[in-house]
């Protein structure tokens, strides 16, 4: 993972995270990987990941047991409601570049509608975290 210098890491953290519980990358149910297998995966200081897992045990996505580790959540309208907030903060990133480039909101709903049926030609969108395009 790369990070961004302009924000703090743990907040990209957060975002990372949310990512992988959306993508069902961590399931619903799923343990997480520890703080300090997550802090060398990532290649951060161990703190670092833990601030951002108490980010997501503030938010309800993940929960610890005290002697099993850390959980991702069973519930499935959190799950759906994160997966909605991340589409819609990367369609309104897609609408502010499009604005900027002087693109009119009926080509913006073509290209979408066409790269959407295409999907074929995208790459790995999953894996991006919104600020990557």
């Amino acid at each position: 993972m790369e990070f961004d210098t302009s924000s703090p890491i743990w907040g990209q953290l957060v975002a990372e995270f949310s990512r992988r519980i959306v993508t069902s990358q961590w399931p619903p149910g799923g343990r997480i990987a520890g703080v300090r297998e997550l802090a060398a995966e990532l290649g951060v200081n161990p703190n670092t990941v833990q601030r951002a897992l108490a980010e997501l045990e503030r938010q309800e996505l993940c929960r610890s047991e005290r002697t099993a580790g850390r959980f991702v959540t069973t519930d499935a309208d959190r799950i759906d409601a994160l997966r909605a907030e991340l589409a819609e903060g990367a369609a309104d990133d897609f609408v502010r570049r499009a604005r900027g480039l002087g693109m009119a909101a009926d080509q913006a709903r073509r290209l979408i509608e066409e790269r959407w049926t295409h999907d074929d030609d995208i790459t790995d969108l999953a894996g991006a975290t919104g600020h990557d395009r």
